[in-house]
């Protein structure tokens, strides 16, 4: 029998259903379906009635984070196949009028400080943008997703070789689903 320390179980929201192959939990919910590969020796995972039961054989200081680690994971997939995780951004441009779209999976800005070639973005698989006005809304039912596309947008307008202090133009993220 398992010792009560070496275990942690995570509830299940309603409507979500959970599964698990190996090493890989597959989460779907009402908006979506995440799946993520956790290869971590020593932790096993199991699904008992509505709950996620993570299972560690020992229970040192590394194996406490690792636990604690996939729980969070875990929340963030429940999370986010019932509400999808936004991050939004603003465009701002000061001294050259940007011109920003969306065509498929591609993100483009063009007349960026004045660049006669558009810098393109080819928008990863499972995530979604919008355009609306000044700001571009990225979302994802995959938190980790979500914010790599955010972050791959804002570093597509990064300045370099002029004063950052002047030249504030750029897409910058304002706001993130943790600061709800």
């Amino acid at each position: 029998m398992v010792d009560k320390m070496h275990v942690e179980e995570v509830e299940v929201p309603e409507g979500v259903t959970v599964s698990v192959d190996g090493l890989v939990i597959s989460v779907k919910g009402p908006k979506g379906e995440v799946s993520r590969t956790f290869r971590l020796p020593g932790i096993s995972f199991a699904v008992e009635d509505s709950k996620v039961v993570v299972r560690a054989s020992r229970w040192s200081k590394r194996e406490k984070s690792l636990v604690f680690t996939i729980r969070a994971h875990l929340r963030n997939m429940f999370k986010g196949v019932q509400e999808p995780h936004v991050y939004k951004l603003k465009i701002c441009s000061g001294h050259f009028p940007m011109n920003v779209s969306v065509s498929g999976d591609k993100f483009s800005v063009k007349n960026f400080l004045g660049e006669k070639i558009p810098r393109v973005l080819k928008i990863k698989e499972g995530a979604s943008v919008k355009l609306d006005n000044q700001e571009v809304t990225v979302e994802s039912p995959d938190i980790e997703l979500a914010g790599q596309v955010a972050a791959d947008i804002e570093q597509l307008c990064r300045i370099t070789n002029r004063d950052i202090r002047i030249f504030q133009d750029g897409i910058y993220i304002i706001k993130k689903p943790r600061d709800e």
